[in-house]
């Protein structure tokens, strides 16, 4: 059977039996990869997944909190994301007498919906090549370390004039090592409410033995809903805002799946070293890795000995050990 797997995102990824694979931002696949993915079996234009004029797919898919991914999939602002981006949120609605850790959670009424402050969600309005802006601007005689300040001197002033008479939040990003540089436009809406969470036997089935590991069976989601002004603006938590409307969401197919379909995954991946050199590999593997894994591991089992005691302690403490142990698991390789 062939499966074709097409990853996009901030950039997109091609990954296939055929080893057919690439990378591509999203304003550019029109130029570069849309004809093979129609041929794939895409029923979507370039205009249709990205377009900075017109609504296309990019205004279903949200930054959720710190660099998630979300989708949004009702018309009333229900957002799927996973359950390790949630958790930090579960776990802050968490007690003793209501563990949505263990138990899970599930709002059978908006008005039972819980709001999370410090929780927002970013829809992408825009992502703008900004490169010779930054280079243009920075002399050959810099050393290293004044160039990278000069460069987010730079990249904060390209920022603050596109949020200028604006309600929106906008960053500059290097991309492929600071050879290019991107100025990506945000609507942020920071009203977002939990809805649904399984229990982490579900949405974390498996823990730390599974994680980054291939292929994976956990259910690993959350539902959340954003909320916006009644005149559909972002805005602070009110008990009189009103779930978003959005401008596009994902439509979910109770048709399922065939052999042969194209599957695409719009999201937010936080970087990439498919790049890295034999040399920067055994690098990351005998400095970074190994102290991150020496490191974490004795503070983990720190933290354990008492989380197994205590049940309010390993509420308590339960994303700082989810954070410190996924990336511990991650350098174990």
């Amino acid at each position: 059977m062939k499966r074709i797997i097409v990853f996009l995102s901030i950039f997109l990824l091609f990954v296939s039996a055929k080893a057919d694979e690439g990378m591509w931002m999203l304003p550019y696949i029109h130029q570069i990869n849309i004809q093979k993915m129609n041929g794939m079996g895409c029923s979507l234009s370039a205009e249709d997944i990205y377009s900075d004029k017109n609504i296309s797919l990019k205004d279903a898919v949200i930054v959720f909190g710190n660099g998630c991914t979300g989708v949004v999939v009702s018309r009333q602002g229900l957002i799927f994301t996973n359950h390790h981006c949630g958790f930090d949120a579960i776990q802050q609605h968490s007690s003793v007498e209501h563990n949505y850790l263990k138990d899970g959670f599930n709002a059978v009424r908006l008005e039972d919906e819980i709001p999370t402050p410090g929780l927002s969600v970013k829809f992408l309005v825009k992502i703008e090549d900004v490169t010779k802006q930054v280079l243009s601007r920075l002399p050959d005689t810099l050393s290293e370390k004044s160039r990278n300040g000069k460069i987010n001197e730079i990249s904060d002033s390209i920022s603050k004039a596109a949020e200028k008479d604006t309600h929106y939040l906008a960053e500059v990003k290097p991309f492929f090592a600071g050879n290019e540089f991107y100025l990506l436009v945000y609507e942020e809406f920071k009203d977002v409410r939990l809805a649904f969470a399984p229990p982490s036997s579900i949405g974390n089935f498996g823990g730390d033995t599974d994680n980054w590991m291939w292929p994976r069976h956990t259910g690993d989601f959350s539902v959340f809903r954003v909320y916006a002004s009644p005149d559909g603006q972002p805005a602070e938590y009110s008990k009189d805002n009103v779930p978003y409307v959005p401008k596009r969401f994902a439509a979910i197919s109770n048709k399922g799946y065939q052999s042969d379909d194209f599957t695409m995954i719009l999201g937010n991946p936080g970087s990439t070293s498919r790049y890295l050199t034999s040399f920067g590999v055994k690098f990351r593997m005998e400095t970074g890795n190994q102290a991150r894994i020496d490191v974490r591991g004795v503070k983990q089992t720190i933290w354990r000995s008492f989380m197994r005691k205590d049940e309010a302690i390993n509420i308590a403490y339960a994303n700082k050990y989810a954070s410190s142990s996924n990336y511990w698991k991650n350098s174990i390789g």
